[in-house]
């Protein structure tokens, strides 16, 4: 029986990899990159890091396969999820099926915690469903891109006795959520937070978290709002691409 094992690696920091994970990095035979692109070359430059950094035997390979493009002007923005998902589960099932022997181990390395806003998972239980290719899955968790945010800024996550609400910008957009005071916001290409009408908002936002070139900016939405735009788009333009997310946080007297 193969296995596969999707291995979280935490927000960029190599120093982020558990102790099982690394346990489970020297176990694999092929380790699968999904090529997003030249903008991203650094994000499988890291990967890679990552490996030799903590694999103990160089005896294992590496599969490349272009990563599916999604479709990011469809007006179904489900349907359009839906079917990249699909798209990349007939990636993965080809890369499953023609570099992993029986007996053998394959795995996905995830940024941050591959439970948390990652599709890989359920991809490759989609793959699972199909029947046209038998493995066991296994999932490492991994140092999540809240939490290495939180820490940067020396935060806790929640307020005493309080909830906290994990959304995305698309969902922002339609307000800020009702009953919690602390949202933490991931996927938003557009800073939907400079649209709330709400002056009683803290922002504590960061991008590439753990890296090198790690960006932190807090303090009032009103006051730091335009900072944080100018910020994220002149990352974006100087590297092409950007990872980022933000707490909102509203404190009451």
């Amino acid at each position: 029986m193969r296995r596969i094992f999707v291995i979280g690696i935490g927000a960029g920091n190599p120093e982020q990899v558990t102790v099982q994970a690394v346990n489970r990095l020297n176990e694999v035979d092929v380790f699968f990159l999904l090529d997003k692109g030249e903008a991203k070359d650094e994000l499988v430059r890291l990967r890679r890091d990552i490996l030799d950094r903590y694999l103990t035997a160089p005896t294992y390979r590496v599969a490349v396969a272009e990563d599916p493009p999604r479709d990011r002007t469809a007006a179904d923005y489900l349907g359009a999820v839906a079917t990249w998902h699909q798209r990349r589960a007939d990636v993965y099932e080809a890369l499953i099926r023609d570099e992993v022997a029986d007996g053998e181990c394959g795995a996905v390395l995830a940024w941050g915690d591959p439970t948390l806003y990652d599709n890989t998972i359920g991809v490759l239980n989609t793959v699972l469903e199909r029947r046209s290719v038998e493995f066991e899955l296994s999932v490492i968790p991994g140092v999540s891109s809240v939490s290495t945010l939180t820490a940067g800024h020396r935060i806790g996550l929640n307020q005493v006795g309080k909830p906290v609400q994990i959304t995305t910008g698309r969902q922002l957009a339609q307000g800020f959520p009702a009953g919690v005071d602390d949202v933490v916001v991931m996927l938003d290409a557009h800073c939907t937070f400079t649209g709330l009408d709400d002056d009683d908002l803290d922002i504590y936002w960061g991008a590439y978290l753990g890296t090198p070139d790690e960006i932190l900016i807090s303090g009032r939405v009103r006051d730091v709002a335009e900072q944080i735009t100018a910020a994220r788009a002149e990352a974006r333009a100087r590297k092409g691409w950007i990872m980022d997310t933000y707490l909102l946080r509203r404190t009451r007297s």
